[in-house]
């Protein structure tokens, strides 16, 4: 089976990710597709963790787009991520990064209870 065809079974936002209309000027949800399809093609696909990683990704990334207070959370938590150019591997500590943004973000939701009122 082509490698693509397994990537993409295995992330079923995909096309939903890459064409997200964002606010012109946003550049760190631009940034964040193109790190998005950058890590996920140059996986193994024969490594059963990466291809955790990728399914993981891919469901932290749709809920990005769907979740307006993880948006926010991210963009701020992207923000603060600091990479040392000597780094050989900057994509995989980008995404390491991004997956304990989700993980605080998802032990804090637990804990916070949204009460809406109806006018």
């Amino acid at each position: 089976m082509n490698k693509n065809k397994i990537i993409l079974k295995h992330c079923p936002n995909f096309y939903k990710i890459i064409n997200f209309e964002y606010y012109e000027g946003d550049l760190i949800s631009d940034k964040l597709i193109k790190i998005y399809q950058d890590y996920i093609f140059k996986v193994d696909i024969n490594d059963e963790e990466a291809l955790k990683d990728i399914e993981n990704l891919d469901k932290i990334i749709a809920r990005y787009f769907d979740d307006y207070y993880f948006r926010t959370e991210m963009q701020n938590g992207l923000k603060k991520i600091r990479v040392n150019i000597n780094e050989k591997n900057i994509l995989q500590i980008i995404i390491e990064n991004i997956f304990k943004i989700f993980d605080k973000y998802e032990e804090g939701t637990t804990r916070k209870i949204y009460v809406t009122r109806w006018i």
